[in-house]
């Protein structure tokens, strides 16, 4: 079975994460300067299965956009038109940042550590996938397992 990877859109750091091939598990993959993200993806597209893609869509608490919101869609339009074969799935991102604050701070890291961006990127990625795995809308997708 292929894989799912998550993308947490960053303007300038972009996180990504991974399922393991029975997408039971999302995984912290890297993080990467967004303005090499589409040919970083089109090299990991060959090595890897990747059967479908997810992208945060940041944002507010009462569901309006962010400032972020039209650089994601824009991201989004060049994915679909760049990998027109790849499901391209749109998900609420909106707590993943601070959830992955609280995960790096409890997991007793330095300061330093707490402070490394990368890192913060890769865990709200990974918590972006794990909760797309565990919402209805990933069903389609988890049907053969």
């Amino acid at each position: 079975m292929s894989r799912i990877m998550a993308i947490d859109y960053g303007i300038k750091r972009t996180g990504l994460a991974v399922t393991d091939p029975l997408r039971l598990i999302a995984t912290a993959l890297e993080t990467i300067p967004t303005h090499v993200l589409l040919d970083f993806l089109k090299k990991y597209f060959v090595q890897q299965d990747v059967g479908a893609v997810v992208v945060g869509l940041p944002s507010r608490l009462d569901g309006s956009d962010t400032h972020a919101s039209p650089h994601v869609r824009g991201f989004i339009r060049k994915m679909r038109a760049t990998f027109p074969e790849k499901p391209i799935y749109e998900y609420d991102e909106r707590f993943t940042s601070v959830m992955a604050r609280q995960t790096v701070l409890s997991a007793g890291l330095g300061r330093k550590d707490r402070r490394d961006k990368d890192r913060i990127d890769r865990v709200a990625a990974t918590i972006l996938l794990q909760s797309f795995l565990e919402s209805p809308a990933a069903a389609p997708l988890l049907a053969g397992r």
